[in-house]
């Protein structure tokens, strides 16, 4: 089971990290990995190029744990509040799209969000 949690501050997301393999097919026939893999990408090179912000992430290649915090989407770190929200936003969208894909694979996925400050 992968499991993903979120962090945001202040009802604001700024990051998340991913834990464990979701073994729901063999290692490069799981589809739900990869979409996971793929959605993963897209937030970092998102914040990295289209929101031209700093974002700091690790990928452990041998377990693929993923940790990625983005402190542009809080007000501490960002002076621009569109930024702010972009990213932030960006964040929760994938915070809500796995929460749909926890409808069919909750066998596989377990998503969670936490308060925590940076």
């Amino acid at each position: 089971m992968t499991t993903i949690t979120f962090y945001k501050t202040g009802g604001i997301y700024y990051g998340f990290e991913e834990k464990g393999h979701t073994g729901f097919a063999e290692s490069g026939d799981d589809i739900l990995c990869s979409a996971l893999s793929a959605m993963t990408m897209l937030i970092i090179n998102a914040i990295e190029v289209s929101y031209a912000s700093d974002v700091e992430y690790t990928i452990d290649e041998e377990t693929t744990d993923i940790r990625l915090i983005a402190k542009s989407a809080l007000p501490k770190y960002e002076e621009d509040v569109s930024k702010q929200y972009a990213v932030s936003g960006l964040i929760q969208a994938y915070f809500f799209q796995l929460m749909d894909l926890v409808e069919e694979y909750y066998d596989y996925l377990d998503v969670r969000e936490v308060e925590r400050e940076i």
